[in-house]
Parts: C-alpha cells; structure tokens; sequence
C-alpha cells in the first residue's frame, strides 16, 4: 500500500510541477525513481524512454505506464497514469474557465516566453544524458545511429516516424547479432 502511495503522490508531484511536455517530465522521473528511490536501474530507464517516445501518445503518460508496471504491476501502471494525468487535467480546466483573462495578461504571457527558455534547458539536459548512456558504451554504432539519424531528420527532412522505425530495425538486428555471437562464445 505504501508503494502506491509514493508512486502516485511521486507522479502526481511530478506531473503538477512539469510545463514544456514529455521530454521535461522525463529527467525529473529518472531523478526521482533512479537516483532517488532506486527502483529502477539506469539503464532500464533509458529503455523505458526509448520506448516511451517510440510509442503512440504522451511520452509522460507512457513513460508513467512503464514505470508504474515495472514498480508494481497492473495496479502500479493504473496508478502512476492516474497521478501523471490529473494535474493538467485540473490546470487546463482551472485555465479554460479563465482563457480570456490569461490570454490577453501580459504578465501570462512573459512567464510563459521565461518557461520556454527553461524548457528548451531540460529538453537539451536530456539529450546529453541520454547520449552520455549511449556513448559511455564504447559501441560505435548507436554514435552513428544518433549522427545520422540527427541529420536524416534535421537536414534531409526524412519523416520522424520512418527514423524511428530504422533505427529500431538496427537495433534489433545489432541485438540478434550480439546474442549470436554470446552463444558461439559460450
């Protein structure tokens, strides 16, 4: 009991306190269930976020059924869904009643231009932790998937969804290959 306790009151702590999207929310969850409470081991969380992004829908609400599931099973994922979807679902309501009012407040909107800078600060902390996981490897290939996939999407426009596919075809086969090769050496 106490487990859903804190995994509610956690995502729900999270969730309230988290503007920009996904890619904020998803730092401050490794924080919290990696560094602080040790539920979750690193690199099982940067596979969460992998799967997380990969998935249709929130990334925050997808990476909350992940992480509720691995801590506590069915009820746990029900739980942290619940926490991570309640606050926007009160804040947008709390400011749908008052759109008007806050859209034309200029003070409204010079907190939301000073939240956009500390968004694009988390979003570009994630992806140095992120590529800090990748690189800490000694592997060559995710660098180069992580280059070219960059520039695919970056330079040569190529659709999102298809870089995503690529790149989990590669990693599927790098991970057959890396098996293959555990086997015969075994």
């Amino acid at each position: 009991m106490e487990r859903y306790k804190k995994l509610f009151i956690s995502t729900f702590a999270l969730s309230a306190c988290t503007f920009g999207g996904g890619f904020v929310i998803i730092p401050l969850m490794r924080k919290k269930f990696v560094e602080e409470l040790h539920w979750i081991e690193e690199q099982e969380m940067l596979d969460m976020t992998a799967i997380a992004q990969s998935s249709p829908g929130a990334i925050a609400v997808n990476a909350s059924i992940l992480i509720g599931y691995r801590v506590a099973g069915i009820k746990g994922a029900m739980i942290t869904v619940f926490g991570t979807i309640l606050p926007p679902l009160i804040i947008i309501s709390i400011i749908s009643m008052f759109y008007v009012a806050f859209r034309d407040n200029p003070f409204v909107n010079m907190a939301m231009t000073g939240m956009l800078a500390g968004v694009a600060a988390v979003i570009c902390d994630v992806v140095i932790s992120m590529t800090k996981g990748i690189i800490d490897k000694k592997r060559i290939l995710p660098i180069l998937v992580l280059c070219f996939s960059f520039i695919a999407v970056r330079y040569l426009k190529i659709n999102i969804i298809a870089i995503i596919f690529i790149c989990g075809c590669i990693g599927a086969i790098e991970t057959f290959y890396r098996e293959k090769k555990k086997e015969h050496s075994s």
